[in-house]
Parts: C-alpha cells; structure tokens; sequence
C-alpha cells in the first residue's frame, strides 16, 4: 500500500500506461549503469590480459627469480580473468538508496560506513534528499577514480540491503531488485524501508516499481538446478550468512527457510572477508548426490570457486562412490556407534585368514630356524597388543619374528662383548631379512590391509559374527553380512571405510621425485636446479588434491548424519571452524540422541553460536499447513516456520484407481500442465527405480524420486505417492514424511493407497485432521 502511494504521488492516478512508462523509465536508468559497468569490466579484463602476457615475456628471461615471479603473476593474473570473463546470471542485481549517514568515512570498497542517518538527514516536514546510491552485485567493479560502480554483495558496506526492514531501516529509503540477463536489465522491484517519507533524487520524487521484490522472487519457476538467493536474502539469512566463522555457528530452520541456500552463501561470505586464513579450503557436506548436483553451480554465480569442495556424504572418501541403499534396519546398525567395536577387532581378524602360512622356517648360522603356528599366533597376539594402526604395527610384528628367531638360534651367548653382540645381532637381522623366504612369509602372514578388504572379510557372516559378538544381534549380523556381498557401496558403508582407514593407517611411502618443468630443460635450467622447487600455484593445486583436512565445515541437513558419518566428517575439519545447518524435525535418523553425542565429538569443545530461521520462504500457506499435521505427529510440540504467502490453491488428494503407476503419471501429467517448471514425485524408497519407468516419456521437467532423495530438493509441484508407505518405512518415517510434503512452490497432490485408509475426499488417514 505503502509504495502504491509513492507512486501516485510522483505520478498522480496510476493506470497501466503510466506504470509502464515509470517501469520503462526505470529500466533504462539500470541500463543505463549496467553499461557503464560492463564497459568497466572490459577495460579490467584488457588490464589483466595485459599482465597475463607481460607474466609469459618474463619467463623467457631464464633467471629462477623471474620464473618464479612468472609463476606467482600468471596464478594471480589467471584468477583474476576467470572471475572478469564470467557472463554471469543477474550480475548487478540490486540497488540501495540511502539518507546522509552519521560520518563521512570510507570503507575499502569506496562506500560510506555509515549505518545511521546524520542528524537533520531527514527534515520536519517528513522529506530528505537522498545522499548516496549504491549498486549491489556479484563482484566488486570500481571506476577509474576508485569510486564505487558496484558493491561486492558480500562487503559491509552491502549488508543494509540485506538487513534493512520497515521497522529498522537505517539510512536506507529504498531497496531495489534488478533483473537482468547477460548485460540486459529486465526488470526492477522495489520495497521502500520508510514509506513515512517523501524523498528526493536529484531533485525528483523517488519513484517506486513494483509490489515487493521478495514475493517476485519466490513466484518464479524452478529448475533441476538451485538458484542463488543472493538478491532475495532476507535479514534473518544475513545474519547468518554474516557471522564470524570462530567456532561453531549452529543453524536450524525449517523447511523452506533457506538452510541451503544460506549455507552456500556463507561459504562464499567466508572466503571473501578471510581469504588467507581459508586457504586451506571449505568443504561443504551435503546429504546426497542429487542435492549436490541441485546445489554446485551455486558458488560460481556468487562470484567463488575453486576452494570450495560440495561433496555429498557417499562421496567423502576418495576413489569410492555409494550407489547403494540400505534397508532401514540395515542402515541402522551401520550407521550405529556400536559398529566402532566391530570395525576395530575386524580389522585385526581380518590378518588370520585361510591360506596364511602356519610355519616360517630360515637358514642363519647355517642352521634351519623354525616358528610353528602356536608361536606365530602367540606374536601376532603380543604385537597387536599396540595401540598403533594395524598396518603401522607391522615393523613391530616383524620385530617380534627376528627376536623369537634370534633367541631361538642361540648367538646371543656367543660374545660377552656387547658390541660384538650388537654387531652380530645386525648381521643375523640382515642376513633374514633380505632371504625372500622371509619377505614372501611378512607379506602373506602380516599383508598390508585395505579398508576394502577387511569390508569384504565381514561379508562373511561366520567371522562376523566372531567380530560383532555381544554388539550385535544375531539378526543383525545376518543382513550387514549379507549386504556387504553386494557389488558397489552404500552411502553407510563408505563411512565404514573412512574408519577403517583411520584404525588402519597408511604406511609411509617414498617421496615421488618431481618432474622437471620443460621450460626448466629448455633454458638449460636443469643444470642449476636439479630437481626444480613447485611453484605457489602447483603447490595449491597439489594440496586440494591431496586435502583430507580442511580450514572451515559446513555440514547440510546435519541432523541426518549418523553417528559413524559424523566420525567420518569430523576427521576433515580436526583443526577447523565449522557451520552445522539442519533441523530436528526433518531428521531421517532414528537415534537422534546417538547422532548428537557423536557430534558433539566431532566438534569438540568449540563454543557454539546458535541461530533459528523461522520464515517458510518455499511452501505456501496451504501446502504448509498440511504438513504441519504431520510435524505434530513425528514431533510433538515442534513449531513449523512460518510461510509468507498465499496461492489460494488447496493440496489435491487422489485416490488409487486401477493401478498405481496410470494413477501416478496421469497426476504427474495434470501438474505439468499447470506449473511452468519442475514437478518432483516422491515415492517410498522401494518403489524409486518402477517410479522413474511410471514417468517415461514425460520430459525432463518431471523426476522420480525416493523419500530419502527429497531432502533439500525443491519444485513447482510434487506428487507425494502412499504417505503411508512413506511412514511405515523407517522409525523416522513420519519426519521422512513431513520433507516430503513440503518439497512443493506451488502446487501438492497427494495419491493414496489402501494402506492410507482414504476417506471419501481421498485424505490419508495421517493428513486429516
């Protein structure tokens, strides 16, 4: 109402012509700017190729000095023209006017640091002049004077476009969205922050387009790929997305409130204000592969790439992929911190195994040394007495071997002398060791263990069984046993590898001699540095691909991680600050109070800063208030965030007809009629693969999906198949359930089932009231 009466003032009765003609007018203001802008990053562009080939010309001097400053120019030069080169998507997006502040200091970025208006900004009869504009986007672009043409979204002086409200304005008047695609302005949205005032700009009326940018932004189409919010973030999400990364900073939302998108915000925020202390790189955990392919080409829109690593939780271990699913009772006991019992005394039964030899017999002193099975059992018993991993305890089982030799020939009473003694005992040590009897008996009685391999020693029961007694159940042992007989990874077994790796250990290896650079060889370089010191670049390069650790965390959807995969994550940030982001009510895992213990582990000590996003910005009021019934039954007492709009169209309830899979595509094909972008349908995890064959030759806008997939996702439309079979599938069925019930932007059906016990509208029994 507020903006409607702005507009009647700068324009008298607004009718659609003269909306259109403000809106043009505006528009071309913005155009006007963003070709300022571009012709800007053009000539930085020109200013980085130039150092590019100034960087080459220095490498043909052929001094070390100069080869590394080449070295150094080039890496810095390079990252500087990727960013330049990007067409990004919506690259100046937003706009802020503002009132004169309190002081006239500078930030960095060329802005005034002002927060609050100067005394006498605003004048008594309720007018002002407006002091300062400021562009926002992705990247930060001054003129050739150092003056501001676009703020850094993630800069200070940014922050009062994010934070600013009605009821705590600051300097800001107005708030401006800016569309634009490729360098063409689309269109513009405005929200004024005090629409009390009458203000003026450049001695016109300030005008205002629009009925507010953040319901603009929330009624847009959706795709199989996660948007930035970063013109969109409200205050709640600023200040997360903005909080010092000491510690841990603890988010929980509901669905619908951005955890996501502020995560990934966050981990672009970070780099930007610390680079240096990040270089150790943020990694950013994601529950499954489906939220990291929806979620990837977030961060290179937000203007970073490179030091981020997205991996979902089945993909942390190098090498290995999960493509598997476990039944719930399966997952549950892997995923159990019970399962640390099992893993550490496999890994050490997994050394007796059939075939192993039962009899070393050598030659020293030309005589014939033997240790029979009894004895060997009796070492291998005192050397993994260690608390060493079992590979690193090697050295001391072979230790062990040489002493019970050595005692057993009978020199060690042949010289009183001890160095003689000494001397002796290296020559016998020697004369075994290097005797390829012996090496081919260490390698088959003491070999070098895999997590791979030990996973495949418990695939037999029997010996699992051994491993697992009194942990347990026989039940138990039977279905982990059998689902490790299976070809390829769960996303529980890959956290099982990651501990196994870690009670293991890798023994050490030699050090790889670098190659020369050919540049090196050309210059005759060689001569002077046989073995060539690796630049800054290749260094960096070099530790993200060895990283096992990194400089900062962030966890999604945490309250999904089981206790063994919080071990597993926790070992990738021992020395790091961290951002855990989730939501209790949405948690799959059926032992929260486990999960909680081992992440209050993995996070040690570090004081916690805790923060709640309470604003639904997906669901509907209608689509929410539906799952809300479902909340209140797998969390009693839970409140659910609070949605901030309405569509006026009701969830759709349909009932099974013939057959499941007609009943299922035909409702698939009535939202795809209806929704201009993607339609989700969400099925018990035993139903994903016949689900997906329901929906072919329906295009690319629809997907099929398991309940378990859902998390994080978002479409147009969704179609929730048997909200029992979805409930019943897990003792966290219910809040299964409950994600994905609110997966939808726009429209919902729901198709029951008899197990749903319909009514006559077709409302499940869990959705009626």
């Amino acid at each position: 109402m507020a903006a409607q009466v702005q507009q009647e003032t700068a324009l008298g009765p607004v009718g659609k012509s003269a909306h259109d003609s403000l809106r043009d007018r505006e528009i071309s203001v913005e155009q006007e700017h963003l070709d300022r802008v571009y012709r800007r990053l053009e000539e930085k562009i020109h200013e980085a190729e130039f150092l590019m080939n100034d960087a080459a010309q220095r490498g043909q001097v052929g001094t070390p000095g100069a080869l590394a400053e080449r070295d150094a120019q080039v890496f810095r030069a390079g990252i500087h023209l990727n960013r330049l080169n990007n067409e990004f998507e919506d690259f100046l997006f937003g706009r802020i006017d503002l009132l004169l502040g309190k002081d006239g200091k500078k930030g960095p970025d060329g802005a005034y640091t002002a927060v609050e208006p100067a005394e006498g900004a605003v004048r008594s009869d309720n007018t002002a002049d407006i002091a300062e504009t400021l562009h926002i986007g992705r990247i930060g672009v001054l003129d050739q004077d150092y003056a501001p043409l676009v703020i850094d979204w993630r800069a200070p002086a940014a922050a009062p476009f994010y934070r600013s409200t009605p009821v705590d304005p600051g300097r800001v008047v107005r708030r401006r969205v800016i569309r634009s695609k490729g360098r063409r302005v689309l269109g513009v949205e405005d929200d004024l922050m005090r629409p009390e005032l009458t203000a003026f700009l450049d001695g016109h009326e300030l005008p205002v387009i629009g009925d507010g940018a953040l319901m603009a932004a929330l009624g847009q189409a959706r795709t199989h790929t996660m948007r930035d919010i970063v013109a969109s973030i409200q205050a709640e999400q600023d200040l997360v997305i903005r909080a010092p990364a000491a510690s841990v900073t603890y988010v929980e939302g509901g669905p619908g409130t951005g955890k996501t998108a502020v995560a990934l915000h966050r981990a672009a925020y970070l780099l930007y204000q610390d680079r240096r202390r990040y270089a150790g790189g943020i990694l950013i955990v994601s529950p499954t592969p489906l939220l990291v392919a929806y979620t990837e080409g977030v961060l290179p829109s937000l203007g970073e790439e490179g030091q981020v690593a997205i991996r979902a939780i089945g993909s942390l271990v190098d090498g290995v992929e999960a493509t598997l699913y476990d039944s719930p009772s399966v997952a549950r006991a892997k995923g159990s911190s019970r399962m640390l019992k099992v893993l550490r005394k496999a890994a050490r039964g997994a050394l007796e195994r059939s075939g192993a030899p039962e009899r070393l017999r050598v030659v020293a002193f030309g005589r014939r040394l033997e240790l029979e099975a009894e004895q060997l059992e009796r070492i291998r018993r005192t050397a993994l007495t260690g608390t060493a991993p079992v590979n690193l305890l090697r050295p001391r089982a072979r230790k062990l071997l040489l002493d019970a030799l050595w005692a057993q020939s009978g020199a060690a009473n042949r010289h009183a002398d001890p160095e003689l003694a000494a001397e002796l005992r290296s020559s016998f040590d020697e004369d075994i060791t290097t005797e390829d009897s012996f090496i081919a008996f260490l390698d088959a009685w003491w070999p070098e263990l895999t997590p791979r391999s030990v996973v495949a020693a418990m695939a037999d029961e029997r010996r699992l069984g051994r491993w697992a007694r009194r942990v347990l159940t026989p039940g138990e042992v039977r279905r982990v046993a059998r689902s490790l007989k299976r070809d390829g990874y769960s996303v529980h077994d890959i956290a099982l590898l990651d501990e196994l790796q870690a009670v293991l250990g890798l023994p050490a290896r030699p050090k790889k001699r670098r190659e020369l650079d050919p540049l090196d060889q050309l210059t005759g370089l060689e001569e002077l540095m046989p073995v060539r010191e690796e630049s800054q670049r290749e260094r960096a390069e070099r530790l993200a691909q060895e990283r096992t650790e990194y400089a900062h965390v962030i966890v999604d959807e945490a309250q999904d991680l089981t206790p063994m995969q919080w071990r597993m994550v926790g070992r990738r940030g021992r020395h790091a600050t961290w951002t855990v982001v989730g939501d209790p009510a949405q948690s799959s895992w059926s032992d929260p109070d486990e999960a909680a213990e081992a992440r209050d582990e993995a996070l040690g000590t570090r004081p916690r800063r805790r923060f709640t996003l309470t604003v639904n910005y997906r669901n509907p009021a209608e689509i929410a208030d539906l799952a809300s019934k479902v909340l209140a039954l797998a969390m009693p007492g839970s409140t659910a965030p609070t949605a901030v709009r309405s569509t006026g169209v009701q969830p759709r309830f349909t009932v099974i007809r013939d057959s499941m899979a007609p009943t299922v595509r035909e409702e698939a094909a009535r939202l795809l009629d209806r929704v201009d972008g993607t339609v989700g349908v969400v099925v018990a995890m035993n139903r994903r693969e016949e689900a997906a064959r329901w929906l072919d030759g329906l295009g690319d806008r629809v997907v099929a999906l398991g309940s378990l997939e859902a998390k994080g996702l978002e479409y147009d439309a969704t179609v929730v198949v048997s909200p029992a079979e979805i409930a019943d599938e897990s003792p966290a069925g219910l809040r299964v359930l409950y994600v994905a019930l609110t997966r939808a932007t726009q429209q919902l059906t729901v198709v029951s089932g008899e197990r749903d016990e319909p009514d006559a509208a077709g409302v499940p029994d869990l959705l009626r009231d």
